[in-house]
């Protein structure tokens, strides 16, 4: 009998870990099966020593586990930190939040999704008493549901050889197709493009929000027929190696791989690019409870693990304290380097965040009207 017991209490617990069961669900059934109230807490505490880390993929599953999970699990005994590269989209994160099956603890996300998962309760708010705030970026990288163990920016990135007599130095060259001809190439999505947009329409860069968002799409509208689009940073880079567009708004970390490739042809500039947060969000209900937060502060408060994810994919760190540890030779393509941080302007997540599905469905429609 007691063997029994024990077989079905291990595939309660399986079934928690899986999200097959929530919390609720899992003591009930410890409790039927005369497992007393503290051996079921402590079943569930121990079911969720666990913490499950989502990314999209890629090396991504390579840098997050080397330099963010096993640390973690070295410094906390008893813990494991898995990494999963299903890509946690704010689609995928509401469904397993209003499901009641989390089976997620961190999920690579981005600021407008924290702020707009935040407000339907559907996201943890970050524990800022674990989660120490001053160890990261004061502006855009410390919110109230999600915080930025990383960076990344969104460039002006151009083929050289196409303009021997100098290339683009802002958004308005960029979108001056008399002085620099050839096609561009933007994102099948309206984050950053919108933004390069109004400062081409001559907006301050230090006031750059509110965004116009008709006044934005009109002005990529004007360039539309000249135009290629991306949807993954694979893509972005092809356009721009086979020449089929002569400059574009691509990611940084694309954008050095270019670089490299063709020995300094292809470059991009920091002034006026977007600098991005790569915030990671809590789900609301997720297995590992205060273990999340803990996982987060580890990946915010110490500086090496973030130079390391520098050096494997070009995300640039976001501790302070991390700006020193850099070496010299990967300053230039590091975006919250000072010099190359002081060049560009932060985006605004939670504008983002409260406008996204308007501007973008405008912006897609302005794109392939």
């Amino acid at each position: 009998m007691q063997s029994f017991q024990q077989d079905c209490v291990e595939l309660a617990l399986r079934k928690f870990r899986r999200g097959e069961v929530d919390r609720r669900t899992l003591l009930a059934g410890l409790a039927a099966l005369g497992v007393g109230s503290f051996a079921s807490d402590e079943a569930a505490a121990q079911a969720a020593r666990k913490l499950v880390m989502v990314n999209w993929g890629g090396l991504a599953n390579q840098g997050f586990g080397n330099f963010y999970g096993a640390p973690f699990a070295a410094a906390n005994p008893g813990w494991t930190v898995e990494q999963d590269s299903t890509g946690p989209s704010a689609g995928r994160i509401r469904s397993m939040v209003e499901s009641g099956r989390v089976t997620w603890d961190l999920c690579d996300s981005s600021a407008s999704s924290s702020f707009l998962l935040g407000r339907q309760n559907l996201l943890e708010k970050i524990n800022y008493d674990i989660v120490k705030k001053e160890d990261t970026l004061p502006v855009g990288f410390a919110l109230e549901y999600g915080a930025a163990p990383y960076s990344f920016s969104s460039v002006l990135c151009y083929d050289s050889a196409k303009f021997p007599n100098g290339g683009p130095t802002g958004w308005k060259d960029f979108w001056d197709l008399q002085k620099f001809p050839g096609t561009r190439l933007l994102r099948r999505d309206a984050t950053a493009m919108l933004d390069a947009a109004q400062m081409a329409l001559g907006k301050d860069p230090k006031n750059l929000y509110p965004l116009d968002i008709r006044a934005t799409v009109r002005k990529v509208a004007d360039i539309r027929r000249n135009a290629v689009f991306w949807s993954s940073g694979s893509e972005s880079e092809q356009f721009l190696r086979t020449g089929e567009a002569v400059m574009g708004i691509i990611w940084h970390t694309r954008a050095t791989v270019l670089h490299g490739e063709t020995n300094g042809r292809i470059k991009f500039i920091w002034p006026q690019a977007l600098l991005q947060a790569g915030i990671m969000v809590i789900p609301k209900g997720n297995p590992g409870g205060e273990g999340a937060q803990r996982l987060l502060a580890s990946m915010l408060h110490n500086p090496e693990p973030q130079v390391g994810l520098l050096t494997l994919l070009g995300n640039g760190p976001t501790n302070p304290r991390a700006a020193a540890l850099v070496p010299q030779d990967l300053r230039w393509k590091n975006p919250t380097d000072p010099e190359n941080a002081r060049e560009q302007v932060v985006m605004d997540g939670e504008w983002w965040g409260a406008n996204y599905q308007r501007a973008n469905a405008d912006y897609v429609d302005a794109i392939t009207g």
